[in-house]
């Protein structure tokens, strides 16, 4: 068996899919040590920059000293406390729905929406480049998955058809898509989810904070808290019967300890400054356009790229691994996207804007990428 794992291993290696962790310091704003080297930092999901932010540590530290570190039980038993409901009730308002509930991540909260949703029986009609997680929610249910082509209309309207037969039906999408950086037909697909008696489900993960997606009118909303929030943790939001459902079957919701209140406070007070501080947005968005621009100038393709996540398609693992290479040369901290987070021969680069990168920091890329290309 252990040569068995050694051979697949030299498998990954072979084909440039063999990954490695860094160990990383911070070294200030978009910026990070590795190997004793300043890098500026182009991978961060902190899209508004905000995990270090003076009211986010401040409000950590408040419940460090008079609630502790952790929610040390189930929600179910004694893991709830005052700041988690706050919390979901904060969410929900956000997000105009009645009711919102905390899960210990992302990932989590997809398995267990998903899972509490559909069974055996069921039909999940899903976008082709949705998050693993999603993929492997529906495959756990039980529930049959029908995916359709990335942003294809006619062709999800045509899975929603052939779901018709099932007992209960979802229609699945991201709102803003993590390797692609380009956003879903919202309003298309909800009318199609209307017209063919479909639950719909959007994952607003990458989105929310950043973009006002139009996702109220969806049935169910989930997201993520260690994104644009810049803490840990996901969340459900829609009606108060589904949060009631959730509650009652979510397994992963269920059987875990209750989300840490550091993570719930850090969450609280980044929701605070994007309500109060709208220039952070503003600011990401202008500097992901002037990336864009320059990458397109460049000649890159960049998937149709609309956000904050600006992809440049490359091809090959070993092309991409030779391009995070020279952009770390070059002090830039921007690493291969290759298989299985991406489908064979769509390996990139992707950068992740936020708004602790500054005008001047997207030109050193833009030179980076324009020598590398000249090589």
């Amino acid at each position: 068996m252990l040569a068995s794992i050694s051979e697949e291993l030299t498998g990954l290696e072979q084909r440039s899919l063999r990954r490695q962790m860094h160990t990383f310091t911070q070294a200030g704003k978009a910026r990070l040590f590795l190997e004793g080297k300043s890098l500026l930092n182009f991978s961060s999901n902190d899209y508004l920059g905000l995990a270090r932010h003076p009211q986010v540590i401040e409000a950590v530290r408040q419940v460090l000293e008079h609630g502790g570190a952790g929610a040390t039980s189930s929600r179910l038993i004694s893991g709830t406390s005052i700041i988690h409901r706050d919390l979901e009730c904060a969410l929900a308002a956000f997000l105009h729905r009645e009711a919102a509930l905390l899960f210990s991540s992302g990932y989590m909260t997809n398995l267990g929406v998903i899972q509490a949703l559909v069974g055996s029986g069921d039909a999940v009609v899903l976008d082709r480049l949705c998050h693993a997680s999603l993929v492997d929610a529906v495959r756990l249910s039980g529930a049959r998955l029908m995916v359709y082509k990335h942003l294809d209309l006619e062709e999800a309207e045509r899975a929603l058809k052939r779901s018709t037969s099932f007992r209960r039906r979802l229609l699945v999408t991201e709102s803003l898509f993590s390797m692609d950086g380009d956003f879903a037909p919202l309003e298309d697909l909800q009318s199609l989810a209307k017209r063919y008696g479909a639950i719909s489900i959007v994952d607003d993960a990458h989105a929310l904070g950043v973009w006002d997606t139009k996702t109220a009118g969806w049935d169910v909303s989930v997201g993520t808290l260690s994104k644009a929030f810049g803490s840990q943790g996901g969340f459900a939001a829609g009606s108060r019967e589904v949060v009631e459902l959730l509650i009652n079957t979510s397994r992963s919701f269920i059987f875990t300890t209750g989300l840490s209140p550091l993570c719930v406070a850090a969450a609280q007070a980044a929701l605070n400054v994007i309500q109060q501080d709208p220039r952070r947005r503003d600011h990401v968005k202008n500097l992901s356009a002037q990336l864009r621009d320059g990458l397109s100038i460049l000649g890159f393709d960049i998937l149709g790229s609309q956000s904050q996540i600006v992809p440049i398609r490359l091809g090959e693992a070993g092309r991409a691994l030779a391009c995070a290479d020279y952009l770390r040369q070059s002090e830039i901290f921007a690493p291969a996207i290759r298989p299985p987070t991406v489908h064979a021969g769509q390996c990139r680069i992707r950068f992740s804007v936020t708004a602790d990168h500054q005008p001047a920091d997207i030109d050193q890329v833009l030179n980076a990428l324009k020598g590398w290309k000249h090589e």
